[in-house]
């Protein structure tokens, strides 16, 4: 293996053991799995609502269990800390692998926390959790009820996840989008977030929004969740906190990225071919620095088609 690096803390040396068994996709015992969330619990709830990032930094949309693809991402863009990551939430649901996806995001943010900004999606809770296959995964991967176990470690860890992150003061990055209750980025800093996400809460809307051309201000989405929102609504919110930009996913996008609102609004996507069969490109985004990214968009891993093949037989 790897020689030692010198000067690592204890808690480097065990998370630096655990990303080697993670980046293979192999399982953490559970034991293994206590100790990530935990640690990683401590260091979520000493972040804010909002976190701080400076340029460059690469912004990751919806990965959704999709472990194969999230490797692809790290060898495209480079493994922390090499590369500065924001990652928008989602982690979990809908694709195989939801557990090896936590447990390699979770010991790189333990290994290199400065480098990894962990926000908190729709599906980082309990109930959506335990209804779109992360419950069912942690069950079948963990024998002897350990997978309720694995599974209450993971979501009560979901409650600390941040809401937003703002690169260099100009870009917000939230899973989702706006709340007819939220005007300023100081309501979003005061909320109350170690909490699973209750229904009709403007805490929730930031994790279900999603904007629309076809509207003024804004209007109840058809997800059951969240608003739908129009530019209207994102023009006022820039000016009011001095913003140039947001960055959010939750919406699949055929070409992994979608541009709105005279480049006021940008989605990204990063699931390709979400859930083996959308046949989808997908996209992280590269901000250099305010007013310069640009999209490094892929296509599939080999093995999300072989996941597709197998479930098609």
């Amino acid at each position: 293996g790897d020689a030692k690096a010198p000067g690592l803390s204890a808690i480097e040396e065990i998370a630096e053991g655990y990303l080697a068994t993670a980046k293979k996709g192999d399982l953490l015992p559970l034991f293994g799995v206590k100790w990530t969330c935990e640690t990683a619990m401590k260091l979520l709830r000493e972040e804010p609502n909002i976190l701080n990032v400076s340029c460059p930094v690469t912004v990751v949309g919806d990965i959704h269990g999709q472990f194969y693809d999230l490797l692809k991402i790290f060898e495209q863009n480079g493994y922390p800390p090499a590369t500065n990551y924001v990652f928008l939430g989602d982690y979990v649901d809908r694709g195989a692998n939801s557990v090896q996806v936590m447990t390699l995001l979770l010991c790189l943010k333990i290994r290199y926390p400065k480098c990894m900004t962990l926000l908190r999606g729709n599906h980082e809770c309990r109930q959506i959790s335990s209804l779109y296959g992360f419950f069912a995964e942690c069950s079948s991967k963990f024998k002897d009820d350990q997978g309720a176990d694995v599974w209450k470690l993971f979501t009560d860890m979901f409650d600390y996840l941040p809401l937003g992150a703002l690169i260099d003061n100009r870009i917000l990055c939230i899973h989702a989008g706006m709340s007819p209750g939220i005007i300023s980025l100081d309501q979003i800093r005061v909320m109350e977030r170690f909490t699973e996400l209750e229904q009709s809460y403007p805490l929730q809307d930031l994790m279900w929004s999603d904007p629309s051309q076809k509207i003024n201000g804004f209007y109840k989405s058809d997800r059951g969740n969240g608003y739908l929102f129009g530019r209207d609504i994102v023009d006022r919110f820039l000016e009011e906190n001095k913003l140039e930009l947001i960055v959010r996913s939750h919406q699949l996008c055929k070409e992994g990225h979608q541009v709105l609102f005279d480049k006021k609004l940008i989605t990204v996507w990063s699931a390709p071919n979400y859930c083996y069969r959308m046949g989808n490109k997908a996209s992280v985004l590269v901000v250099d620095q305010p007013g310069r990214y640009r999209f490094n968009t892929f296509e599939a891993s080999t093995q999300n088609r072989k996941i597709a093949e197998e479930q098609e037989s």
